[in-house]
């Protein structure tokens, strides 16, 4: 069974913990991306589902079509309640701990403690004094070692594209000479530039008018604090471009 490891768009993040210092991420996949997964090792009709209840527990078998030894292999799990529709989450949450079992994901399990601080986020408490975030984020870039452990991890805020957790192979090790750097309005990386600009080709924003806004020759010579500026008020931006591009 030649099942590959999950790629950053087939991994979704979900908010755990909740504190004024931050949050913390969980990352895990959804029952549709186990299913695209099994048509793809094993199309599609050689692998079904099946579900049943032992001592009031939902139960999901799969089964996968072995053509060499000409028999179904299966693997089997217990599913939880959903907050929302309990009938509806149990039966996706045991088809997706048997897919594990399958080891579809199994791969997630060695992702690190992930933790965001509040000045990446925006964390706010409610009127039962309890923290709440709105915040979404995802799965930038993902990287594993030959034994598919997670060896590098880039998660964004969704909404704003700045990064807010880094993990791997070229992480920053915090010496003096890099705490000076934290507070030097230096260019922006990589990351952001690549963000920046998608972000632009999907609003039909085009370069050459936040060049000219910020005084840029190039994109790519854009600050941090330009950047930040830029995210801050991009709603005035868009309306202003639409005035640019009329006249």
């Amino acid at each position: 069974m030649n099942i590959r490891p999950l790629t950053a768009d087939e991994i979704e993040c979900r908010i755990g913990i909740i504190k004024a210092q931050g949050l913390s991420l969980l990352l895990y996949k959804d029952a549709r991306t186990d299913q695209n997964i099994l048509d793809e090792v094993f199309g599609t009709m050689n692998w079904q589902r099946s579900h049943q209840i032992l001592d009031g527990n939902l139960y999901c078998t799969v089964s996968v079509w072995d053509e060499e030894k000409k028999q179904w292999v299966s693997k089997q799990d217990v599913g939880t309640e959903s907050f929302t529709e309990k009938e509806k989450g149990q039966a996706s949450d045991c088809f997706k701990r048997a897919c594990f079992n399958l080891g579809i994901g199994r791969e997630l399990y060695t992702a690190p403690f992930i933790w965001i601080p509040s000045s990446l986020c925006e964390i706010k408490k409610n009127e039962n004094d309890k923290y709440t975030c709105s915040d979404r984020f995802e799965v930038f870039e993902i990287g594993y070692d030959q034994k598919r452990n997670i060896n590098k991890l880039v998660i964004v805020n969704e909404k704003s594209r700045v990064e807010v957790f880094r993990f791997g192979e070229d992480e920053v090790k915090e010496t003096e000479e890099t705490k000076k750097q934290i507070f030097k309005d230096g260019l922006i990386d990589d990351l952001k530039l690549k963000s920046i600009r998608k972000k632009l080709k999907d609003d039909g924003i085009e370069e050459k008018f936040i060049c000219e806004s910020y005084k840029l020759q190039f994109l790519g010579d854009m600050k941090d604090s330009q950047f930040v500026n830029l995210l801050l008020n991009y709603e005035k931006v868009k309306a202003a471009f639409d005035e640019w591009k009329n006249h």
